[in-house]
């Protein structure tokens, strides 16, 4: 089992940014990557980005490249997500889940987080 916790959501004015953790615990060691989902109201959920546990290999969606960064501190086994350049559509509950090799599916997931966008 993996628990993820995030933390870091909160309400921002449009333009601005928010930084969003993402701590992992438990049998990390089976971990292949962690992502960034988000489901706004009326939404299906969808995926933000993601990154490997090991090595460089990360992804991105269209509507936040250039936008969002993700970063990973392995000896923390946290994942951040840099939201910068926010716009009232980045509105949303934030979830990140992990892929291991129990299932190669993202089947562990956090308990989400707000982030909502003043314009």
């Amino acid at each position: 089992q993996v628990q993820l916790v995030e933390s870091g959501g909160g309400l921002v004015q449009a333009g601005g940014s928010l930084r969003l953790s993402c701590a992992a615990s438990g049998r990390t060691f089976n971990m292949i990557s962690m992502g960034w989902f988000r489901q706004a109201p009326g939404k299906e959920r969808e995926i933000v980005a993601a990154i490997a546990w090991t090595g460089g290999s990360s992804y991105y969606g269209d509507s936040v490249k250039g936008r969002f960064i993700l970063s990973r501190d392995n000896a923390k086994n946290t994942v951040y997500l840099q939201m910068n350049s926010l716009k009232s559509e980045d509105t949303a509950v934030y979830y990140c889940a992990a892929k291991s090799t129990r299932n190669y599916e993202y089947d562990y997931w956090g308990q989400g987080t707000q982030v909502t966008v003043s314009s």
